[in-house]
């Protein structure tokens, strides 16, 4: 895996920028510790940071063609690389490494932007074609890999993080407030948007180019619209994990040590066993796992994850989760780049640094539950929609609305039991129903915690809004298939696989799902969705395959995950408490109304209501502000990190808060 970054101009670089390409590659050493490349010419300045696993001796980027006029920078695995080689080799192409980037080389020279189509991996990429004066940047199907560009007048900036656009001189950090709406109402910013206007986010599928100062983009991806599968639910469940096995078979590495991040639920216990059965049974005692559990009892599910292990042969490693780990906040917030509201990022960036001292490359789970429908939301989704189809619209929303309006709100209630957001659900449609079932908060409560100053502005922006059209959109006839397509669209490819990506290449670990393999996602697609969900139960074919291997208990055990223990570390006098009323204390930049924090940290220290996803969603605001944010003049803006050290400096000691004895949160 690797850091990408670079400038192309319409006229000529500057020295300037010369220079800053050096500095936007470098503040990504995290990602390639092993090796950094550069290439320039008179227009473009192509930066690199390796992490070597395909032909570790050789292969550094930028790779050129024969005639070095087409060079190309690749942040990612191409899973198909031999056999596209073998191709490219029969129609005379010349190779000069064994690395999979080069291959891409003379995979465009021979199909033009084709060659995206041909490629299966997971990839950020970009291509400088000199001759044509023309650059094009590239992000895989599902989203696995990021890729940020800003184009300004006679340049366009690009890089596999924000921070390396921010090293350019002269970028603005002019916050786009309909991200923040957007990251707190979901949790997140989707692509195209993000936290700063004038830089985009690449689309999952989608690439870009730019040629003499135009630019133009387009989606070369996108989750096909399929029809159903036939046959029975065991011949469908074999083709589901030979596919899952094809999978892990072509993300083993021969040339580093690999193995696993395991939480023992069944998407990560299916893809340890889809390796074994890949690499044979002989692997499985020397296969590393690695998991992460608490040290609160609540949230430890390192027992269950042992048992797997035993239960498959493998070789089983953890770490713990503690309340003290909160110290790791603004250093995972850099690394994070934007702010990233879900708490499982803490455990996963401790998870991938103790990874790393077994691994390499680590293969999870990630994407089960968006592809296979395995979130417990999605049970309430297909009942819902269900008893909508049971009545005319114009009888629910004359009878259902009304009654939404007077009942009780308990939105600190578990689902079904919420009153008013299934009666609200009834009365609306599908796309409305699921779009508050994957959001935190609606416009209304993210108005409430915006500054009034920031409210007037926001206007009548509606982050939920790109969801409700996106279900619209989604070509399933299937509501199930639709929630999903939306969530795959948006929770996975800049929720869950951000997160990802960030908190594995921190610590120089290379993560690959071979649930996000664009076969074993177009073959899902077509699962009938009584295959899918089941009264308590998704994922109802992979967990049939995987009872063979795994057992039934195991199978069919519950959703697990890397949780962390918000309600125990909030409570009053909790260590916990104390580190998080730090960051919100620290809530100076001017966003968030600081009555809104003070009444939610009441309102939860007391019991009356659970806040702990807002609270933290707002700390890690904080957290991230604190690095990134404008602010000379208030002594938040840490210095630029030293090239060989990620770990961002903390604010001048003069200007730091100190933390005051109590738990309330002083405004």
């Amino acid at each position: 895996m690797c850091g990408i970054a670079g400038i192309v101009t319409t006229d000529r670089l500057t020295d300037g920028e010369r220079v800053a390409v050096g500095w936007m590659r470098d503040i990504l050493t995290h990602r390639g510790p092993d090796e950094a490349g550069a290439y320039f010419d008179a227009q473009a300045g192509l930066g690199h940071r390796r992490l070597s696993i395909v032909d570790v001796s050789g292969a550094g980027q930028p790779v050129r063609n024969e005639t070095g006029t087409i060079r190309l920078l690749l942040n990612g695995q191409i899973y198909n690389h031999a056999e596209l080689r073998r191709d490219l080799a029969a129609r005379g192409h010349a190779f000069a490494t064994q690395g999979d980037a080069e291959v891409l080389v003379h995979l465009y020279e021979q199909y033009g932007d084709d060659f995206l189509h041909r490629a299966r991996g997971m990839f950020a990429l970009a291509i400088w074609d000199a001759p044509r004066r023309r650059l094009l940047l590239a992000r895989d199907r599902l989203g696995v890999k990021p890729l940020y560009y800003r184009v300004e007048s006679r340049r366009l900036l690009f890089g596999s993080e924000l921070k390396s656009l921010l090293e350019a001189p002269g970028i603005p950090r002019e916050l786009d407030l309909c991200a923040l709406a957007d990251y707190l109402a979901l949790g997140f910013i989707p692509a195209p948007r993000t936290i700063f206007r004038g830089i985009e986010k690449l689309e999952a599928g989608a690439c870009l180019v730019f040629e003499r100062g135009a630019v133009r983009k387009q989606r070369y991806w996108s989750l096909p619209a399929v029809e159903w599968h036939t046959g029975t639910a065991d011949s469908l469940a074999d083709e589901l994990w030979s596919r899952l096995a094809d999978a892990a078979r072509e993300r083993l590495s021969n040339e580093v040590s690999f193995g696993a991040l395991f939480s023992g639920g069944i998407d990560s216990a299916a893809v340890v066993a889809a390796m074994i059965d890949a690499a044979g049974p002989a692997t499985s005692a020397t296969l590393p796992t690695c998991t992460i559990g608490s040290d609160a009892a609540v949230a430890d599910e390192r027992a269950p994850a042992r048992l797997a292990a035993q239960r498959l042969g493998a070789n089983y490693h953890d770490c713990c989760l503690t309340s003290g780990d909160l110290s790791q906040l603004a250093r995972l917030a850099w690394h994070l780049d934007e702010p990233l509201a879900d708490p499982s990022a803490l455990p996963m960036f401790l998870l991938a640094r103790n990874a790393r001292m077994h691994m390499k490359v680590a293969l999870t789970g990630d994407g089960g539950d968006e592809i296979l429908a395995g979130y417990r939301r999605y049970r309430f989704d297909r009942y819902e929609e269900q008893l909508r189809r049971a009545a005319p619209e114009w009888m629910r929303r004359a009878l259902l609305a009304p009654a939404a309006r007077i009942a009780p709100d308990a939105a600190w209630l578990p689902r079904p039991l919420r009153a008013r957001r299934l009666l609200v659900n009834l009365a609306g449609d599908g796309a409305a129903a699921h779009a508050r079932s994957v959001a935190r908060m609606e416009r209304e409560q993210v108005l409430e915690l915006l500054h009034p100053d920031l409210r007037r502005t926001l206007g009548d922006y509606d982050p939920l809004e790109q969801l409700r059209a996106a279900y619209h959109d989604a070509t399933a006839a299937d509501p199930l298939a639709r929630c999903q397509a939306v969530d795959i669209r948006f929770g996975l490819a800049d929720g869950i696989l951000a997160k990802a990506d960030r908190t594995s290449m921190a610590h120089g670990l290379e993560v690959r799902s071979p649930m996000l393999d664009h076969r074993f996602v177009e073959f899902a697609a077509g699962i009938p969705p009584a295959l899918r969900v089941r009264g308590a139960f998704g994922k109802l074919l992979l967990r049939q395959a995987a009872a063979r291997r795994l057992g039934h208990d195991l199978a069919w055990q519950r959703k697990r995950g890397f949780g962390v223990p918000l309600d125990e570390w909030l409570m009053p006098g909790a260590h916990g408490a104390k580190q998080l009323a730090g960051w919100l204390r620290r809530n100076d930049h001017g966003l968030i109304n600081r009555a809104a924090i003070q009444r939610l940290w009441t309102d939860h220290q007391s019991g009356r209501r659970r806040h702990g996803a807002t609270l933290w969603s707002l700390a890690m605001l904080s957290a991230w502000s604190a690095q990134f944010l404008p602010a000379a003049d208030r002594g938040l803006l840490p210095a630029r990190p030293r090239m060989n050290d990620p770990t961002p400096r903390s604010a001048p000691t003069s200007r730091r808060i100190r933390s005051p004895e109590r738990d309330e949160i002083p405004i």
